[in-house]
This record gives structure tokens, sequence and C-alpha cells, in this order.
């Protein structure tokens, strides 16, 4: 069995999330760490945007602005994601595609044996989920029912792998559609009708509380189960910590990053 890093859930601002996410992946391209798993929430909310992807046709920024919620560039692709404090866990792997059983890197497939940790959490909360790869352009997801809970999205650097993505313990439509933008729509109530039929949450498939901690907790083990791991916790080393800060400070606090996709670092 396989021993991986555990980092336990933690919270910290977009800018900081990201940072950090990226300081991993260029610590185990440089074998300096294991292979690694990480818990965090945004605080304060936030909205992220895929690597490609123009900000503006994304992102309610004015809104973002007045109510304190932070915008941030990711290194992975995929689509606009509202991060809120209250209701989601993102967690992060960062692996060697060979770890995972692929000497060449299958993206469908790996999506589908790291979303499979996503599936086992699921389980053991107590319903079912079901991992659905969609098409070339849009990343894969998992589902209840048919409705999303969770969505991911990858790097893939020098044979390691970067995939993070989101697990909604709760969700608030209505605040979530006030900072991203959907262009086909002419009212809220026009974006909420399908959200509400495309998007669900483990409080409301369980129809009961689900706190933040039961859930971690159960998405470790979900993890270990499906991925046949040993989760050891520890701490980032002082490498990744500086290399974290250096990151954010040069890059994902910039508006060059977060506007324009470019950064000096």
């Amino acid at each position: 069995m396989d021993v991986w890093r555990l980092l336990k859930l933690e919270v910290g601002d977009a800018f900081t999330n990201m940072a950090i996410d990226e300081a991993i992946l260029t610590a185990r391209i440089a074998g300096k760490v294991p292979s690694t798993l990480r818990f965090y929430r945004w605080k304060p909310s936030a909205v992220s945007i895929g690597r490609f992807q123009d900000l503006f046709n994304e992102v309610q920024v004015e809104n973002c602005r007045k109510h304190g919620v932070d915008v941030v560039r990711r290194i992975t692709g995929g689509g606009a994601v509202y991060h809120d404090y209250d209701g989601e866990i993102t967690y992060s792997v960062v692996v060697d595609g060979k770890d995972l059983g692929y000497a060449d890197m299958d993206i469908i497939s790996a999506y589908k044996t790291v979303c499979a940790g996503l599936i086992e959490a699921v389980k053991i909360l107590g319903t079912t989920a079901e991992f659905n790869p969609l098409d070339p352009k849009q990343c894969p997801n998992i589902t209840i029912k048919g409705k999303k809970i969770s969505g991911s999205a990858q790097s893939y650097k020098r044979g390691i792998l970067l995939q993070h993505g989101t697990f909604l313990v709760d969700i608030n439509h209505e605040k979530m559609f006030t900072f991203l933008k959907v262009p086909w729509a002419k009212t809220l109530m026009d974006v909420l009708e399908v959200s509400k039929k495309k998007l669900t949450s483990a409080k409301q498939e369980l129809e009961s509380r689900v706190s933040m901690e039961e859930a971690y907790q159960d998405l470790v083990k979900g993890f270990e189960k499906a991925l046949k791991i040993q989760l050891v916790e520890e701490e980032l080393t002082s490498y990744e910590r500086k290399l974290a800060e250096r990151l954010r400070k040069t890059k994902f606090a910039t508006d060059d990053w977060n506007f324009n996709g470019k950064a000096v670092v």
C-alpha cells in the first residue's frame, strides 16, 4: 500500500490556496515531497477561473468587489467556479502519473481514478454518486441523481498531475450566481431555475445537517479506500511554504495574472 502525505483541512484566501497548490506541484516535480492529498476552504469566499478564460466574460467583477469576494485565476483548465466558505471543501491531489498506473497520462482515466475517492466519500456519507466523463471541452464531474456535487480540473507537468476540485457540502444558488456570469440568462431567476436542476450538495441529498468536519473525515476515508493508499498527516515543507509565499505575492495576487493570465515568478 502506497503512503501519501495528507495536508489536513485548512482555511486560506484564494491567492494563498492557489499558490500552495502550485508550490506542492513544483516540489513533487523536483522529488522533494511525496504524493499529496490536501483539503482546504476559502475565506473570504472566492471565484476562481480556468487558466485560459477571460475573467470579464465569466465573473461579475463589480459584485465580487462589493461583497469582498476574491477572484483568482487557476493554473488548471476548466470553467469559473464560486467557492463559498460556508458550503464547500476543496481537495487537491498531486501525484506522479505512474503512481496512478499511467506511464503516459490518460486524462479521463486519471480523472476517474482520483474522482473515485469522492464517489467513495459520498457512499460513506450515505448515498450514491456517479462519474461523468462529459466531453473534451468540459471537465469530468461527480453527480448524484444527475445533479453535480463536485467538479474538478487538472494541470499535468513533467509527469506529475495536479487535480483539484470542489465538494459541495451545502449550496446557495442565488449567492453563487450573484458572482458568476451566465451570458444566455436574461434574469437571475432564469439561472436559478436551471441551477437547481443541475447542482446539488451533501446536505440537500442526505436531507440532514452534514458538518464540514464530518464531510472532511469521510473524504479522507473515501480517498484512502478508493486509491488504496495510507494517508499520513504532515505539514508543508519549508521549501513549499517559501515558494507559496513568493507565488502568492508575484503571481496569484496580481492583476497581471488574474486579469491577463501573465505572471513574472
